[in-house]
């Protein structure tokens, strides 16, 4: 199947001593990766309440309005994914309880680059508050046009949702940042050690969080974003073209695969994307990711044999436009997100179906999934015992003791019956 190449490992070279010198000197570092990185000077390098407000206050009233719909989409869809703490008795007087737990703290990464991505703060945002997280951070590189603060429309999908610790880093030193905490020369603290950190960026904030996985937790190592298309006779090359279009629209390593069972379609969506592209604002960045190793139209014999190549490739965003279309997504298994019919496009998932979009890449949707509510708790086990059921179960624990030749084990549970 066709992908990006995308080489983390590689990348962690150029990462590790940004992280170091993060951990090492806190805020002198930031402002000096920054200058040297963003090519601007930060004076404050955590964003001031009122730079916030004064983003939310400018906000175009039409943006803001597309935000707080997106926001309470989210919210509806986030709340019904809250656990529910489970008692179960396995004999009388002993019960195993698991309690559901938010993490302590979280920092969440909105990246910049190609793009501004408010709807990035609002998918890492909605499901830490709705899991309860008490403390959390967002970070957001500086933008030299905007005096060192990150873009405004970010700042204002901050302050809508109430969110007033952020900080105006990118890139690596931002997961080093959230990873270790940061202090001013003075001593100060700027910036506490987080718990979590998550959100996708570029090659080189996938590779801090891979390095600095297991001092903190992360979400996932998320590469460039692909869309792969499922579709037979029925689907409309426009729509098709049109969708392939709008993820390759994120950057040159965007992925765009179409697999159908119909010769004449491919052919129609491949003169349909060649019309578009000429007529799309940024048709020189959509004509790399699309004549891409990444991205390719693939011919199947049927859609069985469809379904077996989109399971392999485990698509970010899979949507399925075919005869019967809810039938056939209801058999695919590997999938961040699948987008049923002619009328759930991915960018609709993007910004407004209060589904997340931030979802695992490259092939990791087999074995992950993509950011919920999930993300930010622990499920703790509870152990209630009462004397008399330890009683009754002893004598099993101490065989499993005696085989696994741990005696100390055996005598933690004897001691308690000496009488």
């Amino acid at each position: 199947m066709p992908r990006a190449r995308l080489d983390v490992e590689a990348a962690l070279d150029a990462v590790r001593p940004i992280v170091d010198d993060v951990r090492a000197r806190g805020a002198a570092a930031l402002r000096e990766l920054a200058e040297r990185f963003d090519r601007v000077q930060v004076t404050d390098l955590r964003v001031p309440a009122e730079a916030l407000q004064r983003a939310l206050a400018e906000l175009d009233p039409v943006v803001g309005a597309a935000l707080e719909e997106s926001i309470r989409r989210a919210r509806l869809v986030h709340r019904d994914q809250r656990r529910t703490d489970t008692t179960t008795q396995v004999v009388p007087g002993g019960t195993v309880t698991e309690r559901w737990v938010p993490v302590g703290r979280v920092g969440l990464y909105v990246h910049g680059g190609l793009a501004v991505y408010p709807s990035s703060v609002v998918m890492n945002v909605v499901p830490a508050q709705e899991a309860g997280v008490a403390s959390l951070a967002v970070a957001s590189p500086p933008q030299k046009e905007f005096g060192g603060l990150p873009h405004p429309t970010i700042l204002a999908a901050c302050a809508l949702l109430g969110v007033e610790e952020v900080y105006a880093v990118g890139g690596a030193q931002a997961i080093g940042m959230f990873a270790y905490g940061a202090r001013e020369d003075d001593g100060t603290r700027l910036c506490a050690p987080v718990d979590l950190v998550t959100g996708p960026g570029n090659i080189y904030v996938a590779a801090a969080k891979r390095l600095v996985k297991g001092v903190v937790g992360i979400d996932s190592e998320a590469g460039p974003t692909e869309v792969a298309v499922l579709a037979d006779e029925t689907a409309d090359p426009v729509h098709v073209a049109a969708d392939l279009i709008s993820q390759a629209e994120h950057d040159t390593l965007a992925a765009a695969v179409l697999v159908t069972d119909s010769e004449s379609l491919a052919e129609a969506v491949v003169a349909e994307v060649q019309r578009q592209v000429a007529h799309t604002k940024h048709s020189e960045r959509i004509t790399a990711a699309l004549t891409g190793e990444q991205s390719a139209v693939v011919l199947v014999d049927d859609i069985d044999a469809g379904l077996a190549v989109v399971d392999a490739y485990a698509a970010e965003h899979l949507e399925v436009i075919t005869r019967d279309a809810g039938q056939v997504a209801n058999r695919v298994t590997n999938a961040g997100a699948i987008f049923v019919g002619a009328w759930a496009p991915v960018s609709l998932g993007d910004y407004c179906a209060g589904s997340n979009h931030v979802l695992p890449t490259g092939g990791c949707a087999c074995h992950s999934s993509g950011l919920s509510v999930q993300t930010f708790l622990r499920g703790i086990h509870v152990i209630d015992y009462s004397r008399e059921a330890l009683k009754d179960v002893a004598h099993h624990v101490l065989a499993l003791a005696d085989a696994e030749d741990l005696p100390a084990h055996g005598q933690a549970v004897s001691a308690r019956f000496r009488d």
